[in-house]
């Protein structure tokens, strides 16, 4: 599923039109990215735990070459789902 399709499940489940769910989408996007860029934890009880996680500096290897190249430290967003996403997805 694509965002345009996701947008239309959410107007027709919603009864919102789509020009409002698309707002609706892109402030959630907009509001977890911002959050996760300040530091927080966002966390949808039942849904799952957007966060961001911690890589440390480490050495790589050039895939063409096989030349070893160090690879920076990064912080980099992950999700964790919770125990009712889960759940739907086990029984389907």
């Amino acid at each position: 599923m694509n965002k345009a399709e996701l947008i239309e499940k959410i107007a027709s489940k919603s009864e919102l039109t789509q020009a409002s769910s698309r707002r609706a989408l892109d402030a959630l996007i907009e509001t977890v990215g911002e959050a996760l860029s300040a530091g927080d934890r966002v966390q949808l009880v039942g849904f799952g735990t957007f966060k961001v996680t911690e890589r440390s500096a480490r050495e790589g290897r050039n895939p063409k070459t096989g030349e070893p190249i160090q690879i920076p430290a990064s912080k980099t967003p992950s999700f964790t789902a919770g125990a009712e996403l889960k759940k739907i997805v086990n029984n389907r």
